[in-house]
């Protein structure tokens, strides 16, 4: 192995919608980062998330803003389609493909490019648990306000 390859760092992608940030975001992203030198990370884009069926609760450019401003991140790029994925690791001589377990096996593809590996997720945290306790917490709420309408016409109607 040459000197120059030897001082050559390691790059690591991942992909991602990154809407509700949480601590299982941050921590991936850490431990993608203490895989390599450079971490890109690939937002997905409001339009590609449409075409997914997902429903964003914050803009691309929001998502984009928050996940620049962790410090493992050293570039963050849209993702537009699922056939990207391979263009963008050979323009940004990526080394490592990584990404949660949930998705094991799908992108086994990519190996022919570089490494690819499934992180375990976070116990106890995920963007869709957070999303279902958000919904929940607004159903509980509306459910109240209903209560509370019937309440007040059940009133009105005993004072007319």
């Amino acid at each position: 192995m040459g000197q120059a390859e030897m001082s050559k760092g390691k790059t690591v992608i991942t992909y991602g919608t990154f809407d509700v940030l949480h601590v299982g975001h941050v921590r991936l992203l850490r431990r993608l980062k203490e895989m390599g030198d450079r971490l890109i990370v690939a937002v997905s884009t409001d339009e590609f998330n449409t075409g997914k069926g997902k429903r964003c609760l914050m803009p691309f450019e929001q998502r984009v803003e928050l996940v620049e401003s962790i410090r493992y991140v050293d570039l963050v790029i849209p993702e537009e389609c699922w056939e990207q994925k391979v263009d963008d690791i050979q323009k940004h001589s990526v080394d490592i493909f990584a990404i949660g377990n949930d998705w094991e096996g799908a992108f086994d593809d990519l190996k022919a490019y570089c490494e690819v590996k499934y992180l375990p997720r976070t116990e106890g945290v995920s963007t869709t648990g957070l999303k279902g306790l958000l919904s929940a917490f607004d159903n509980g709420k509306i459910e109240q306000l209903h209560e509370a309408l019937n309440i007040l016409k059940s009133l009105a109607e005993d004072l007319s």
